[in-house]
């Protein structure tokens, strides 16, 4: 043990140099102890306080990380996936749907249940369908007083039967989990008895948010495999070791159980919102960047295991030189994702937070229990390309003197000026690709790939009912200006115009006691409206309208009609009217999503100009990283057009989208920049500007490009699930990642900062004279 150890002498350097080395048996941790007995000097070097504290945080981060593990699975219960839960306050379907409460204690979540037979309904599936009314009313989970006679198309093949999830009782909110279970309880109670031929399907709102729901069931099990799979895939090809790749893994793994624990009773007190779009991509962003902060410590360690006879010395190094990069990149990142905080929308707002505690724990765990980890494990861990104690008088491995980045360095920088421009303008030839991004929002059907259960049932229902029932616009006003706003909605295109097709809410309830009294619900006016005895009592002077609309709930259409019914309904004397319902939700969630957007970029680009600035101690620098940053931005969303339309055959994107790619593009590219520079300005010191880039680059790039390749493909697992705005954001991301990694970071920012030269670093005094 002795050649190991003896370098923790006064002098630091290890007696016997590489021979004595190569008597240290793999894996051998009595240097965390201090030096070994009879050392040269005659004494040994204490270790530095920090280790033990190092050593005591690597023990908690792993029962954290254990316990939290256990937390992980149980996410998917205090998930809200529903739309109205991501709106603010302020929203006027949100006031509509607080209003909606005074007037009927359920909530409900409007859907049906659809029967078809292609050669016609016969008399037994008549017969079947009329009695399966009485047995869906009873099914646990449904509004049984909404459950009304069965409908026939006039094509005589199809049926359906309005069934309706209880979605709120009072003030307890039904969880996902539980309306997907009534749901499916309904089919299977419909399909019971089905004679062969006749299928049966789910349609309407409430069959979507299930078939939603479903999408997301599993996501953290089904991603963690396929992120763990490219991640072990990729950092095998990296490290060429069939031991190193378990490490970074199993830290970010760790780093994703303390996420958990800390997230689980923020979103079980409702502090903050979790749904299974932010779930999901917390999963893919630890893994990701745990993952890259674990390349480039690895990559600082391996380079000092060859200067160092002393594993903890090494580390000590590494850990020095590398953690202020993953700091200052973790501290970027979370910055940035903090800034989501200024969103309207509940969801957007609180994937910052979420997102920022994944980022936070991943740093920690990172910087703490993995140099702890890997010390303790031994040099081995790179078999078979074992780092030795080779270079004990050079005090560094100069790993910027040659490998093909030095090659791929020297290249660039004799052609820089030629480079920079030949790529700013095939960037800027993609970026111009941008106008023909299609971001006005995605409907129910249209954001799930393939052909669940209840896309089926719509398709069937859009084609032989009304396509806008089930789903009224909701009017709340005052009780006087009924007679006024009834006739005023009447009036707009879009909304039905038969009899009962805007009328005072029916209160199910009423009905439902009615029923069971015995009696009768009285016949509806001549109007086709519901009896007073069964309509919503005015409460403190207001009461709820409903109108039922031609189109479907979440078309653009029906989207243009809620704009026309408030438009008709907010210059009404006296009615004090706002407009809400299923379709109004999903408007003002679009009106939100672009709200955000146009708020939120601006601000993330001014943080991390801000970062950069005080990492960097210049202003050119960090403006021309956020320039080629934004520049890589444009040209993705430019490149993501084209092969959403024509490749992928999307039918549109989420006006969100865009928000959530340049939040993980740049506050994530932004990274691979801050660790080439901050190299380069550490290599500025010694060896001038422009020399100084060539070594950043040829000692960053090999791990920066790994680093990328890695982050590309975890976020490239979001694919895996079959809701298209995450497989938006994952092509996106993983497309983004790539070109800023591979053209952005390894040719254009080296190339245009040699260019400029040593006035990069202004107005630093780098800027007033090289080394």
């Amino acid at each position: 043990m002795a050649g190991e150890d003896s370098e923790i002498q006064a002098g630091g350097r290890a007696a016997g140099g590489e021979a004595a080395t190569a008597a240290v048996a793999p894996g051998a941790t009595a240097e965390w102890a201090g030096g070994a007995p009879g050392d040269a000097g005659g004494g040994r070097r204490r270790r530095p306080r920090f280790v033990y504290v190092f050593g005591a945080l690597a023990v908690v981060w792993l029962l954290v990380g254990l316990v939290g593990g256990g937390y992980q699975s149980k996410l998917g219960d205090v998930q809200k996936n529903d739309n109205a839960a991501y709106l603010p306050s302020s929203a006027e379907s949100t006031k509509v749907d607080k209003a909606q409460q005074q007037f009927r204690t359920l909530q409900t979540i409007p859907g049906f249940i659809v029967y078809q037979r292609e050669s016609g309904l016969t008399a037994a599936d008549k017969a079947k369908i009329t009695g399966d009314v009485r047995r869906l009313a009873g099914v646990k989970g449904v509004d049984g007083g909404q459950t009304a006679a069965p409908r026939f198309a006039s094509s005589g093949k199809v049926a359906s039967i309005s069934v309706s999830l209880i979605g709120k009782n009072g003030t307890e909110e039904v969880k996902g989990p539980d309306i997907a279970d009534a749901e499916k309880a309904v089919l299977a109670a419909a399909r019971e008895g089905a004679a062969a031929g006749l299928v049966v399907h789910s349609a309407g709102p409430g069959g979507q948010l299930v078939a939603f729901i479903d999408a997301f069931s599993g996501i953290d099990g089904l991603l963690l495999l396929a992120a763990g799979l490219v991640v072990i895939g990729i950092l095998l090809l990296v490290y060429r070791s069939p031991v190193l790749w378990f490490f970074p893994l199993f830290s970010s793994v760790l780093a994703l159980g303390v996420s958990s624990l800390v997230i689980y009773p923020l979103a079980k007190h409702n502090v903050l919102t979790l749904n299974g779009q932010s779930q999901g991509i917390l999963s893919v962003l630890v893994i990701g960047a745990g993952t890259d902060y674990a390349l480039l410590l690895v990559s600082r360690y391996r380079e000092e295991l060859h200067t160092h006879a002393s594993r903890v010395e090494a580390m000590i190094t590494a850990w020095r030189g590398a953690a202020p990069a993953i700091f200052a990149s973790a501290v970027t990142v979370i910055l940035g994702l903090l800034c989501l905080s200024l969103a309207e929308l509940n969801s957007t707002r609180s994937l910052g937070p979420v997102a920022a505690i994944g980022i936070a724990a991943t740093a920690l765990v990172m910087l703490t229990f993995l140099p702890v980890f890997l010390v303790l494990a031994g040099r081995w861990i790179f078999w078979p390309r074992i780092p030795h104690f080779d270079h004990p008088d050079n005090g560094q491995t100069d790993l910027a003197g040659h490998g093909g980045w030095v090659r791929f360095a020297e290249g660039l920088v004799r052609r820089a000026r030629g480079a920079w421009i030949i790529t700013a303008v095939v960037l800027f030839a993609c970026a111009g690709l941008i106008t023909t991004l299609k971001a006005d929002g995605l409907s129910s059907t249209d954001n799930i790939r393939g052909k669940p259960d209840a896309i089926i049932g719509q398709k069937i229902f859009d084609a032989n009912f009304s396509q806008g029932e089930g789903a009224p616009a909701v009017i709340v006003t005052s009780t006087a200006a009924v007679p006024a706003v009834i006739d005023a909605v009447s009036k707009v295109d879009g909304v039905a115009t038969g009899p009962g097709a805007v009328c005072v809410e029916v209160d199910y309830a009423k009905v439902a006691e009615l029923v069971k009294a015995g009696k009768r619900p009285p016949a509806a006016g001549r109007d086709g409206c519901p009896a007073a005895a069964v309509r919503v009592s005015p409460v403190n002077g207001r009461i709820a309208v409903d109108a039922t609309l031609v189109n479907r709930y979440d078309s653009d259409a029906a989207y243009d009609s809620i704009k026309a019914i408030r438009s008709a309904v907010h210059p009404v004397a006296g009615a004090d009217a706002i407009v809400g319902g299923q379709s109004a939700i999903n408007l003002d969630t679009q009106s939100a999503s672009r709200h955000d957007r146009n708020l939120i970029i601006p601000i993330v680009l001014l943080v991390i100009l801000v970062v950069l600035g005080l990492l960097l101690r210049a202003l050119v620098a960090p403006v021309l990283l956020i320039v080629t940053v934004v520049l890589s931005f444009a040209a993705t969303l430019g490149v993501s057009a084209v092969v959403f339309n024509h490749i992928f055959h999307f039918a549109n994107a989420d006006p969100g989208f865009p928000l959530f790619a340049f939040i993980f593009l740049v506050a994530l590219g932004i990274d691979y920049n801050i660790f080439l520079m901050t190299r380069v300005r550490e290599e500025t010191l010694n060896h001038g500007t422009r020399r100084g880039i060539v070594r950043g680059l040829a000692v960053t790039g090999g791990v920066i490009t790994s680093a990328g390749v890695v982050l590309a493909g975890t976020f490239a697992v979001l694919g895996v699930l079959p809701v298209v705005f995450l497989s938006e954001v994952g092509f996106s991301v993983a497309f983004g990642v790539l070109l800023d990694t591979i053209l952005v970071r390894s040719v254009l920012v080296p190339a245009l900062g040699y260019d400029i030269g040593r006035l990069v670093w202004w107005p630093s005094k780098l800027a007033r004279g090289d080394a």
